[in-house]
Formats: structure tokens, C-alpha cells, sequence
């Protein structure tokens, strides 16, 4: 497979308050870029394997020593940019994408992707970029439902409805 590159948006550099931490401005600058350099490439892996990679393997492709990923994990985990299982390595959720099998499925290029959720289905193909079918069930009738979509944001299917509540609508 092709290797495509992602964009993911910077994030703010937080302390366990939501405060930015009280750091040199070069250091601040390096941490965040090897933090950005870390979550990029969690998202790469992501997009090439299906699922989030190991902590080594993260290690491997951004030239650093295990802990120091798994520092920069601790960190991307505390600004709710990912979900750590217990063990503080194992990725559950780099949002949209989820590290443990799911009903919510996405199949891009041949490649099976799992959401966290029927919204986070949806939002697969926008961050790959890729038309996609996504597969999951109706939790009401338990029917499956297909989904495919186009990197457009239109659907390809000729039937089925995806309705969106907009709260100002219900004021």
C-alpha cells in the first residue's frame, strides 16, 4: 500500500490542570514537536496497519528511546488526544480510530478500520482522505447498516437515511 501522509491540527501544550505549563520557550517548542512528531506518526501507522501501533514500533519510526514515547504517550493522553489502556502503552482510541475491534467498521483501500462510535465511523474516510464503506448495526432493530462514503462527504448509496439533530432546532 501506498504510504499517505496525514495532517493532524497542533495541540496546546497543557499541565494537568489545563494550564500551560511554566516552560523555556525552546524547551516547550521541542517537547511539542517531538510530542506532534509522536501523534503524527500514531496516525500514520494508524492509516497504513488499521490499527494504532505498539509503542516500539512508534519508538522505531521517530528514532527515540521507548521511554521517551511513552512520556510523550502520558502527555497526548492527558490533553485527550489519546486513550491509554492501564498498562499506559496501549493505545484503546486515537480518535477517530479505535485501538480494540468494534461494531463500527470502516473498510478503506482494502484496509479495516474500527471507530469508536457510529460519528467517529464517519469521520475515518475525512481524516484518510479515501472513499470508504462503513459498516455497522442499528442498536434500535439491530439491522446492519452500510454506509459508503465518498472523500466528498456524499454518500455513494441509493437508499437509507443518516439523520443529524441540531440542538438549535430544539431551543
Amino acid at each position: 500500500m501506498q504510504r499517505r501522509a496525514l495532517r493532524a491540527p497542533l495541540h496546546a501544550e497543557t499541565g494537568g490542570e489545563g494550564r500551560a505549563e511554566a516552560l523555556p520557550m525552546t524547551a516547550w517548542a521541542t517537547r511539542m514537536d517531538f510530542e506532534t512528531t509522536v501523534k503524527l506518526e500514531i496516525y500514520q501507522a494508524t492509516a497504513e496497519a488499521g490499527t494504532p501501533p505498539r509503542v516500539d514500533e512508534v519508538a522505531r519510526r521517530v528514532g527515540a528511546d521507548r521511554s521517551a514515547v511513552r512520556s510523550a504517550y502520558g502527555r497526548l493522553a492527558a490533553d485527550r488526544l489519546l486513550v491509554l489502556e492501564p498498562d499506559g502503552v496501549t493505545i484503546r482510541m486515537a480518535p477517530p480510530f479505535s485501538g480494540v475491534p468494534t461494531q463500527h467498521r470502516v473498510i478503506a483501500d482494502g484496509v479495516t478500520y474500527h471507530a469508536n462510535c457510529a460519528w467517529d465511523a464517519l469521520g475515518i474516510p475525512a481524516a484518510l482522505k479515501r472513499p470508504a464503506d462503513v459498516r455497522s448495526r442499528c442498536e434500535q432493530s439491530l439491522e446492519p447498516l452500510r454506509l459508503a462514503v465518498e472523500t466528498t462527504g456524499r454518500k455513494r448509496s441509493r437508499s437509507g437515511v443518516l439523520p443529524f439533530l441540531s440542538p438549535s432546532r430544539y431551543k
